[in-house]
């Protein structure tokens, strides 16, 4: 099982990046950097959310190692036709609607 330090390094390596270039793009120390991908660190929610924004990746992938390419609901039931263009942030308020709109559901068959 890979940890989030290890999924850090090989997106920052897909990029072609060093560890100070992404420091600089994060707004973060180089040694924080490496911290986190030798595992000696974990990064606070805040830099988690920059780093997943970076890299296009779902904080859920960073985590968990999770497959990243379905960023719908859990269950994969649900398709949008025109997603291109989004942000994982704009994706991610989707699909909280699309959970309130279940929640809100449930409730009214409990009725």
């Amino acid at each position: 099982m890979t940890t989030f330090g290890e999924r850090l390094k090989v997106l920052r390596n897909e990029k072609k990046l060093k560890q100070e270039d992404l420091a600089l793009k994060l707004n973060i120390s180089k040694s924080a950097i490496g911290m986190y991908e030798r595992n000696e660190r974990e990064p606070s929610f805040e830099i988690t959310k920059r780093i997943a924004n970076f890299f296009e990746v779902t904080i859920d992938y960073l985590l968990t190692g999770r497959d990243n390419t379905n960023t719908n609901t859990d269950n994969g039931n649900l398709f949008f036709f025109d997603m291109d263009g989004l942000t994982v942030e704009e994706i991610e308020d989707i699909k909280s609607h699309i959970n309130y709109v279940k929640w809100k559901s449930e409730q009214e068959r409990k009725k």
